[in-house]
């Protein structure tokens, strides 16, 4: 029984790994490309020493399926707490702070930052769709963005 259900295995992974070869004749070239490996999302920084209400980015692009590491860094004077309705839409591998690490059994509410620092979070998009990131309570003051995931 165990050599027929390896043998089963085995042709399903030979097949598995010459489908895409095998079934890739149609125009789809224009689909985004994902990678094995977790991509950096460009850092995002939260307000800095000149001006506690300044972002360095407001919109980010991502791949649905990918796996991905996302370094959101508070360089301001103000107490942040960053918000995001994509980490409910994705798989949260872990969180890392000053390297210690929070494994995820869901999402995070939001991240706060009561002090500068980074926090990184490493994840793999599940869902397409359009999210947003803000600061609520200033977002009004230019601290929100967007999130596609194509």
């Amino acid at each position: 029984m165990k050599k027929r259900l390896l043998a089963v295995m085995t042709a399903s992974l030979i097949a598995f790994s010459q489908a895409p070869t095998l079934a890739d004749d149609d125009d789809d070239d224009d689909e985004p490309q994902r990678t094995l490996s977790s991509q950096d999302v460009p850092e995002l920084i939260l307000g800095s020493p000149e001006d506690d209400f300044t972002v360095n980015q407001t919109n980010f692009e991502l791949v649905s399926g990918q796996a991905y590491r996302w370094r959101i860094t508070s360089a301001g004077g103000l107490e942040y707490k960053f918000h995001t309705d994509l980490f409910r839409n994705s798989w949260i591998n872990q969180i890392v702070i000053s390297d210690l690490e929070v494994h995820m059994n869901g999402a995070p509410a939001w991240l706060e930052f009561d002090a500068t620092g980074t926090i990184q979070v490493q994840f793999v998009t599940s869902r397409p769709g359009f999210y947003t990131w803000s600061i609520p309570d200033l977002a009004d003051r230019g601290m929100q963005g967007t999130i596609v995931v194509k």
